[in-house]
């Protein structure tokens, strides 16, 4: 069954914090397809994965409520943000959570460090059809406009029918110019890892602290199937990602290696 508008309510957050730019166009966006509860930290827990709050108390306050949406801010991490509106926040499961638009790119194996898509898999673990928006841009005046079209693309084709129960999308947009988009390509997640370098550097008081920086190593960049390649080529990005982590394709040998 397809939901009409007025009955679909949907669930938004991310990790940029409340005052995001993306998430201000993510917003906008999803009022044109229901009602949205959007709870968010205050403040940017990028990088932050599926971690929970569990040595402090979780403090939630609703900041704005009309007939298109409530606002809350968390002190959490997204999947707290995920957790506390499914349990205490909401009248009814959601059906559809949307995190985003992500600052920077979640390609490759980024989707195991991003709180983006630690929400959106989060939604997925309460069988909700849930998705991560991510903008290829790290500019501090990037801009989301770009995201619009392709989030509507992506939210109109969930409509037509739930995601899997265990899937949800990981969607990265081109930090491009509309015109210069190609196109949604469906790909796989490249194969790759960040290569990190952490800078020895001294505070004013002659401590040594660590500050990580790094770059991401693109072990197949010619592979035409990958989220990388896409995103290097102007195409919006779509992989389906699944919560469960199992190496299928290495359990007969690793049974013939144990029965040994």
């Amino acid at each position: 069954m397809v939901l009409e508008k007025d009955d679909r309510l949907i669930l938004l957050t991310n990790d940029d914090g409340l005052y995001a730019a993306g998430l201000k166009t993510l917003l906008e966006v999803m009022e044109e397809f229901g009602k949205v509860v959007l709870v968010s930290t205050m403040e940017s827990q990028s990088g932050m994965s599926q971690a929970l709050t569990v040595k402090t108390p979780l403090r939630v306050k609703l900041l704005e409520e009309n007939e298109k949406h409530r606002i809350y801010a968390c002190n959490g991490t997204p999947t707290d943000s995920v957790k506390l509106a499914v349990n205490q926040l909401l009248e009814r499961i959601p059906d559809y959570v949307a995190a985003g638009i992500n600052h920077g790119a979640n390609a490759s194996v980024s989707v195991l460090y991003s709180g983006t898509m630690a929400a959106a898999i989060e939604g997925c673990l309460y069988g909700i059809s849930s998705v991560g928006f991510s903008l290829n841009s790290f500019s501090p005046t990037a801009d989301f406009s770009v995201c619009k079209e392709y989030i509507r693309i992506v939210m109109k084709k969930m409509a037509l029918k739930p995601l899997p129960a265990g899937v949800c999308l990981n969607v990265n947009i081109p930090a491009v110019k509309s015109d210069e988009v190609k196109g949604i390509k469906i790909c796989r997640q490249s194969k790759g890892n960040w290569k990190e370098e952490f800078e020895k550097r001294k505070d004013p008081m002659g401590k040594t602290y660590y500050w990580l920086s790094g770059f991401f190593q693109n072990h197949e960049p010619e592979a035409e199937d990958t989220d990388e390649w896409a995103l290097r080529n102007n195409y919006v990005s779509v992989v389906p990602v699944t919560v469960d982590m199992t190496a299928h394709w290495y359990l007969e040998e690793l049974k013939e290696k144990f029965n040994k």
